[in-house]
């Protein structure tokens, strides 16, 4: 066994093991940290395969981001999750559904590369060799010729969901005085100044 073989065995069965304690794991803060683990030995076999682009990208946008992201939205929020376990039964055959089609999906790739495996080589824009360029570098010269507008509409969708979540989750206190600069710049002596008579004996 080769030193290649040895990393792949001791990555995936650290991923497979860690995403099962994703979902078995009580504590919901565990189960993030567990996904992160899986995510970061997700990456490491995206580097076995040559994919850098992907490693980098399962780190910096997945472990970075989202999975921190997660992590904080658990910890900050106060959430039942005796609650949410108890109604979980109630959305099992939905989620039996979900995995079927996922395991037919699944099913369906591994067998077309396996009966048909001339497929692979009918890409239209084949990745280079890594002896004449890096992935990454093709991978960009893709995305910003041929699918330029489909990133930057992707982009435009992420903006527009985090301006939805800003407002969304903004909430507005009552309780504290905020600083109004057209009201302000609006006032005239009558709104400015109030004249009081006070009676004798009943100063301010």
């Amino acid at each position: 066994m080769g030193l290649q073989a040895l990393f792949f065995y001791l990555f995936a069965f650290v991923a497979v093991a860690s995403a099962f304690m994703v979902i078995w794991a009580k504590n919901p803060v565990h189960s993030v940290l567990f996904l992160i683990l899986t995510f970061v030995n997700a990456a490491g076999l995206f580097l076995l395969t040559g994919a850098e682009y992907l490693a980098m990208l399962l780190l910096v946008v997945y472990v970075g981001a989202v999975a921190v992201l997660f992590l904080f939205v658990v910890m900050m929020l106060d959430i039942d999750f005796t609650k949410l376990r108890a109604s979980a039964l109630e959305y099992a055959p939905v989620g039996v559904l979900i995995g079927l089609i996922l395991a037919a999906e699944l099913i369906i790739v591994i067998g077309g590369s396996v009966f048909s495996p001339e497929v692979a080589k009918s890409v239209s824009m084949p990745i280079p060799a890594v002896t004449e360029r890096q992935n990454t570098a093709a991978i960009g010269d893709v995305l910003y010729t041929h699918y330029v507008f489909y990133f930057q509409l992707a982009g435009l969708v992420l903006l527009v969901a985090m301006i939805g979540a800003i407002v969304l989750t903004l909430k507005h206190r009552t309780d504290i005085k905020r600083q109004d600069i057209s009201r302000q710049v609006a006032r005239t002596p009558e709104t400015a100044i109030s004249v009081v008579s006070p009676k004798p004996g009943q100063g301010i």
